[in-house]
């Protein structure tokens, strides 16, 4: 017999109390959201150990995957966190502050700022990197090889379907 959930349970309740609704989207939204939370605190604690919270960890992150001079423009920060302007705004000022980023005029463009990593800022992302992919693995280890390429197929499938296609840097 399959090992039960807590949504098992809510599903069940609902089943009783309103047997006229389907309850499979309910069921399998339910347990992303679940799982979503779970992973959120995994890499909050994480990334605490870091000296960061996750959206500084995502900040820095952008930039180093950016590649050298490992610079980004707002909007391109924009793109890759789905934040407002004025929370990327926020947190390039915290990481500012702590020396992990500068900001910098655009040479083509007066308006412009870019934001670039520092040495400090680059030793830090390439440091914790290890281990966030570390504790990345260690929330999959339920799944093998196989399961793990299925969801992932799967996932790509719904994110596509939801217009989640646009390039974020480039």
């Amino acid at each position: 017999m399959q090992q039960r959930d807590t949504v098992d349970d809510i599903a069940e309740q609902w089943a009783r109390n309103r047997p006229d609704l389907p309850l499979e989207a309910m069921a399998l939204i339910g347990r992303l959201r679940r799982l979503n939370v779970r992973v959120d605190n995994a890499l909050r604690d994480y990334f605490l150990t870091c000296g960061l919270d996750p959206s500084e960890f995502d900040v820095l992150a952008t930039l180093r995957r950016s590649g050298e001079p490992y610079e980004l423009n707002a909007r391109a920060l924009l793109k890759s966190a789905m934040v407002t302007s004025g929370a990327i705004t926020n947190r390039v000022d915290k990481l500012s502050a702590k020396g992990l980023v500068e900001r910098n005029p655009c040479a083509t463009d007066r308006r412009a700022v870019l934001v670039r990593l520092t040495p400090a800022g680059k030793d830090l992302i390439d440091a914790a990197l290890p281990g966030h992919i570390r504790n990345e693995e260690s929330l999959l280890t339920a799944l093998d090889a196989d399961e793990r390429a299925q969801l992932d197929t799967l996932l790509r499938k719904l994110l596509i379907a939801h217009g989640d296609t646009e390039p974020l840097i480039g």
